[in-house]
């Protein structure tokens, strides 16, 4: 698979690492369209094509990623106009920019839209891709096996309200978790634990609790049960969670992500 990046800012190189890792292509069939001149020397790095010239790294690709700003994709992208094979898949993810402008801006009809997230720097994220009738299932496939580099599961939308609503929940998700973590680390530490043990005890307990979940397949609410003896501690600490409305802030904060995601696409 031949691939051209337009934008090698810090998803841009996510996603560069995870091909390369995951051997999805090879660094000679992988071009980088970068214009600020720092970037590109540290590109190079990876013995990929690297370049200033964004229809260049079109040339005889299989599948262009788009990963621009989205304030900078409109112009970005109708500087591609006529640069990407007929063949071939554009897939991009700025947040925020529907599939339809996507397809205007860049004059090209077999485009993709996906919303990844922070831990695909590291292979581990999530991602939902929005797929325009025109792309074909070969390319489909090709859009999977980028992802696949990037991100532990994918989750396929149909329309652009739902890539908003996804938007919602894993785009921004981690913040919210990073939140919880830090929460939890200044409440140990105010109760006299150091802070680089609260920090091991904490994040060890997020990773291992989402890894348990991913293994047992079991509902959040029987492991939870599973932890919560009666008149334990735990069943404590959820008491006082429950009465500081929790559920309620964490729905609200979904609820805000997801209409400013929606605005952000007006």
């Amino acid at each position: 698979m031949r691939i051209g990046i337009i934008g090698g800012g810090f998803m841009g190189e996510a996603f560069l690492r995870g091909m390369l890792r995951g051997a999805v292509a090879e660094p000679g069939d992988i071009a980088v369209a970068e214009v600020v001149e720092a970037r590109r020397n540290a590109l190079a790095e990876h013995r990929v094509r690297v370049t200033d010239d964004a229809q260049s790294a079109c040339i005889g690709a299989d599948v262009v990623l788009l990963s621009v700003k989205p304030q900078d994709l409109s112009h970005v992208a109708g500087g591609l106009q006529g640069a990407i094979s007929r063949d071939a898949v554009l897939i991009s993810i700025a947040a925020g920019v529907r599939l339809e402008d996507v397809r205007r801006y860049s004059g090209h009809r077999a485009c993709v839209r996906v919303m990844p997230n922070l831990p695909a720097a590291i292979g581990q994220g999530a991602a939902v891709y929005y797929a325009a009738p025109e792309v074909t299932p070969e390319q489909l496939q090709r859009v999977r096996q980028v992802l696949s580099a990037v991100a532990s599961a994918t989750v396929e939308a149909h329309s652009d309200d739902e890539v908003d609503l996804a938007t919602a929940v894993h785009g921004s998700g981690p913040a919210y978790v990073y939140l919880f973590i830090e929460a939890m680390i200044d409440a140990a530490v105010r109760q006299g634990m150091k802070r680089a043990d609260a920090q091991t005890l904490v994040l060890a307990t997020v990773q291992g609790s989402a890894a348990y979940a991913i293994e047992t397949e079991q509902h959040p609410a029987a492991l939870r049960n599973a932890v919560t003896s009666p008149g334990g501690t735990t069943a404590a600490g959820i008491a006082e969670l429950e009465a500081a409305s929790f559920r309620t802030a964490i729905d609200s904060a979904i609820d805000a992500a997801y209409e400013r995601a929606r605005e952000l696409g007006e």
